[in-house]
């Protein structure tokens, strides 16, 4: 992430740039949610509390632009559909934060909610509470409550904490890494979320000495936004770095995480996941979908940024994660299609008839036959020359879009008699796929034309069948894409 200069601006500024244009523009989502303009990134602090769920975020009120982090605010019912509340924490000048606020989490203290997050520059971790519902928040006076890395280690960075409760004590794990080394994560102990101690490393992984990427994160010399919780008998802890969301699954003893199990949470345009537990008990999972335009383009649409839908967390059978839909978005489906056993020959993409829209859900269900390629292609045009394919290559054992991250594919390898199993979220420029249960890859679309908005079966190699296919349209969250 880059991280840049604090400029003032009033609360007012966030939510005011031309609404009628946002309304109008058929590349910005109707149902997932995103400022009413201007730029985000990591979701922060997601919490259910009181019977509402509070969604905070890096947001910039000064444009569609990287700059001048705030946490913006929003609250939901139902994981769905969001009311945007005012800016909860903005850099205070000449305090610890005066550079900006970054990313972190929230807890519950004994009744009081309170946020902990990275203050920079330099980077130091700071807290604040409410005591009005999560509505305002007042700063610890005594900020930074950690002030520095620990001393005699050469770190990479040192930001983003997720903390949480374990026996009579608070725990903090912190992204970090090591000079020459490798990503890691940071272990903090405290018994009041204001006096905390370093303890040693969580867990410390290894960079690639082979890139050719700029910085830290890129090498994978540091690991951002740190996530580390139980689930099911095990531990789970996912960071963020290289561009990507690996996931590490093991055991959890004496203050040490070992892994047993890795992968990527998603292999496409999603980073900054967090997790929450929802109103059931399940752990939820949030992500910031970046763009896949240029600066220029974000700047003249004045957004950038979404959030992702929840996904729903759980171990698998066979030891890896499980990542489902959240249930509550099946309350979005209006009308609904029908298909079953089709045939998709070898050749040239064939759409299906009646079948469009940029706010839908499909779930289909394909079996490979003899197929070494095929899919589905979304947003397609008329004739077919411009779409969004989503493909599974069976030699290749890999899933992928229009714009696969080599370093994260070929995770996807299906078993002897195995079908496809597809759900897939279009919303716009947005596309969420979940497949098999075990592998999520998202997507940007930029069609050209708002017409583009066709579904189109496609096979190479040889031919496919699709099994089943239900084809859901999916009602706006609002009238005019503001989200509230």
């Amino acid at each position: 992430m880059r991280r840049r200069t604090f400029l003032s601006v009033s609360t007012a500024a966030a939510f005011g740039a031309e609404p009628r244009k946002q309304a109008a523009d058929h590349q910005r989502p109707k149902y997932h949610f995103l400022p009413a303009a201007n730029w985000m990134n990591d979701p922060n602090a997601p919490i259910f509390w009181k019977g509402k769920y509070h969604m905070f975020y890096q947001y910039n009120p000064n444009g569609a632009f990287w700059g001048t982090m705030h946490w913006g605010h929003a609250v939901s019912t139902d994981m769905i559909h969001w009311k945007h509340l005012p800016v909860a924490l903005a850099p205070t000048p000449g305090g610890t934060d005066k550079d900006g606020v970054f990313s972190g989490c929230a807890v519950d203290n004994n009744g009081a909610p309170t946020l902990i997050y990275t203050g920079t520059k330099p980077e130091v971790q700071c807290i604040a509470t409410s005591s009005d519902g999560l509505h305002t928040w007042k700063k610890h006076e005594g900020n930074p409550v950690i002030p520095r890395p620990p001393a005699g280690l050469a770190v990479t960075g040192f930001r983003d904490p997720c903390v949480w409760r374990e026996n009579d004590a608070w725990y903090m794990a912190l992204g970090s890494g090591f000079a020459g080394v490798g990503g890691a994560v940071l272990l903090y102990s405290s018994p009041d979320l204001i006096q905390w101690t370093y303890m040693h490393p969580l867990f410390t992984g290894i960079m690639d000495a082979k890139s050719t990427a700029k910085g830290p994160v890129g090498t994978g010399e540091m690991w951002e936004c740190p996530s580390f919780f139980p689930l099911g008998d095990k531990h789970v802890l996912f960071v963020s770095t290289q561009g990507g969301t690996p996931y590490f699954i093991g055991k959890y003893k004496d203050f040490r995480f070992e892994p047993e199990v890795q992968g990527h949470l998603d292999h496409g345009a999603y980073y900054a996941p967090i997790t929450q537990l929802d109103a059931q008990g399940r752990r939820i999972l949030w992500g910031w979908i970046p763009e896949r335009r240029s600066s220029q383009a974000q700047r003249t649409a004045g957004w950038s940024g979404v959030l992702s839908l929840p996904r729903v967390l759980s171990i698998r059978a066979d030891g890896r994660l499980g990542i489902d839909p959240a249930p509550q978005s099946r309350g979005l489906r209006q009308g609904r299609q029908n298909f079953l056993n089709i045939a998709i020959p070898d050749g040239k993409p064939a759409r299906i008839p009646g079948v469009s829209g940029d706010c839908l859900e499909l779930r289909a269900e394909i079996d490979p036959g003899d197929a070494d390629e095929y899919g589905i292609q979304l947003c397609c045009s008329a004739d077919l020359i411009d779409s969004t394919p989503i493909v599974h290559n069976r030699s290749l054992n890999r899933l992928s879009g229009a714009q696969p991250h080599a370093s994260q594919n070929g995770n996807l390898m299906l078993a002897e008699g195995e079908t496809l199993r597809l759900t897939i979220f279009v919303d716009c420029s947005v596309i969420e796929v979940f497949a098999n249960g075990r592998m999520c890859l998202t997507e940007r679309a930029y069609t050209a034309k708002p017409g583009n908005t066709g579904v189109a079966l496609y096979a190479k190699g040889g031919s496919a069948k699709l099994k089943s296919l239900q084809v859901f349209e999916m009602k706006p969250i609002s009238a005019d894409r503001m989200t509230t």
